[in-house]
């Protein structure tokens, strides 16, 4: 291991143990995957030194990569188990994709935009993962291909939450979202209890970019 690789490691164990254990998330298998997948590899060349820092990334297209806190409890709730079946909406870097394949049994992403999507591709084979299936398309308001699926991911904000992807859950599945329009936006983890049945949990307060193409939530008209 040269001097570039070890820093980026100690980087990265700063980053869980600096950033992401304060912010209360403690689940070994969470911690596990982001210390697995080197971040640094899927920014570019210029930005491989803030790879590790607590800020959203431009990463093309007008969109970010999401700072290693969100993702790490993101990955906290939904509990990805090696069985499952993943769908994420927004690939963006790949970071995220990579880390959720390195987890589960197989992982859809979509991506609206085609650049970005053949970007993320490139970098998450480079990594041995071959068990991501990547589409480019418009989800920002429901995806059914290759469902039902056991997890849902939305890595950008919604104002309100599509009923489509409440229905594209398994009996027991997680759905994580961010919900709400700025500044008051929460992350919202829901679970499918039943065929009809979901549980709804807020998690934390935070403020991510939207989703393109998305559902605006109603105006008040006075």
């Amino acid at each position: 291991m040269n001097m570039i690789e070890m820093n980026f490691e100690t980087a990265r164990h700063n980053m869980i143990e600096q950033q992401i254990r304060p912010w209360n998330v403690i689940d070994p298998v969470a911690l596990d995957a982001l210390e697995s997948i080197p971040r640094e590899n899927f920014v570019s060349d210029a930005m491989k030194e803030s790879a590790f820092s607590d800020v959203e990334l431009p990463i093309g297209c007008n969109q970010v990569m999401l700072p290693p806190k969100i993702e790490a409890k993101i990955l906290q709730a939904v509990q990805v188990q090696e069985s499952d079946n993943v769908l994420e909406i927004g690939t963006g870097s790949g970071y995220m994709t990579a880390v959720l394949a390195h987890l589960a049994d197989r992982v859809t992403t979509v991506e609206i935009h085609d650049e970005l999507s053949q970007q993320a591709e490139a970098k998450v084979r480079a990594e041995g993962i071959d068990n991501v299936n990547f589409i480019v398309t418009d989800a920002a308001n429901g995806f059914e291909q290759n469902g039902p699926f056991d997890v849902i991911i939305l890595t950008g904000s919604v104002p309100k939450l599509p009923e489509s992807f409440k229905q594209s859950l398994k009996p027991g599945g997680r759905l994580f979202a961010v919900i709400g329009t700025a500044p008051v936006m929460e992350a919202t983890l829901i679970t499918r209890v039943s065929s009809s049945q979901y549980s709804t949990e807020g998690l934390f307060e935070t403020e991510i970019p939207e989703l393109e193409n998305v559902i605006k939530a109603d105006k008040f008209v006075f």
